[in-house]
């Protein structure tokens, strides 16, 4: 089965799960409250419910600190079962990083705790759709310290478990890999920052020599275009927003947020837990489709 957690309860995560044809959840168990549950989908089997308790009532729209407990729970519970194998890989709904630090417990995201609870000590955040897989270099700091982060090992380690994990999950062996510079122009010649000539370039001649199929740095302006990306199987982006930009505009809401780097398997959906939309029957599902899809081809690969 496939574990799906149903994330921050005030948001539209089991909305989402609700809209999906039971064909489309035929081989997944919900992980989260029983009650809840059987409010939204009263006919959802019990047996196939991974049960969670909230610890006070919600109101759609609405954060409370005092169900962040709850969150986190569902998430140990499915990387748990995950890494005994009683789920073969888990999809997660959106959580509010702020309401979890609200309640006094330091997150910085899902990455980052799912890293924790697998002791894994480099995992890679890839987001992909149909036009492109970008992942990142650095995720979630301020631009201000994106340039000190971006150092030659950081770029290395991080192609690295890219290739691998393009390997073991989606069947590419000998994936393309194309890096985006992280100036303008991609420092054009040093005239616009030295980080390409000092770093970027350097990590990319190492990569070649040890057998990656690396190039680049190429300027992320001109990169994100149909026809430079038909070259590549995917694309590391040295920071946030230089890759997920391009690629949400590209497909924002059929897009999957995928973990590498994990000894288990995860993806989730491409958007936030859409507060001011909870429980109007606005929220589109399509992401969530495509995050349950891909869990089921990285399984079928990686089996």
């Amino acid at each position: 089965m496939l574990a799906i957690t149903l994330g921050e309860p005030a948001g539209i995560g089991l909305e989402l799960v609700a809209q999906l044809q039971p064909e489309q959840l035929a081989d997944c168990v919900l992980i989260g409250d029983p009650q809840l549950i059987k409010y939204a989908m009263p006919a959802w089997p019990e047996n196939r419910i991974v049960p969670v308790r909230l610890t006070e009532p919600v109101q759609l729209g609405q954060l409370n600190p005092a169900n962040a407990r709850y969150v986190l729970d569902t998430i140990k519970l499915a990387t748990q079962g995950c890494l005994e194998g009683r789920f073969r890989a888990m999809v997660t709904c959106p959580i509010h990083k702020g309401v979890i630090n609200d309640a006094g417990i330091p997150f910085s995201g899902h990455t980052e705790y799912l890293a924790e609870l697998t002791d894994t000590e480099k995992v890679v955040m890839m987001l992909l759709n149909d036009a492109m897989r970008v992942a990142l270099v650095t995720t979630h700091i301020p631009l201000s310290q994106v340039p000190t982060q971006v150092t030659k090992s950081a770029i290395i380690e991080t192609t690295a478990i890219v290739a691998a994990d393009m390997k073991r999950k989606f069947g590419i062996n000998k994936p393309r890999i194309a890096l985006c510079g992280l100036n303008p122009h991609a420092g054009e010649g040093g005239h616009m920052g030295h980080e390409e000539i000092d770093t970027i370039i350097p990590a990319i001649e190492q990569m070649k020599s040890e057998g990656l199929d690396v190039s680049g740095p190429y300027p992320a302006d001109t990169l994100f275009t149909p026809r430079k990306l038909q070259n590549f199987d995917a694309v590391m982006a040295m920071y946030h927003d230089q890759g997920l930009a391009p690629l949400k505009y590209a497909g924002f809401g059929n897009s999957v947020n995928i973990t590498l780097g994990l000894p288990i398997i995860r993806t989730s959906v491409d958007h936030g837990t859409a507060l001011d939309i909870a429980g109007q029957g606005k929220a589109d599902a399509g992401s969530l489709k495509a995050a349950i899809q891909c869990a089921r081809d990285c399984v079928k690969v990686s089996s």
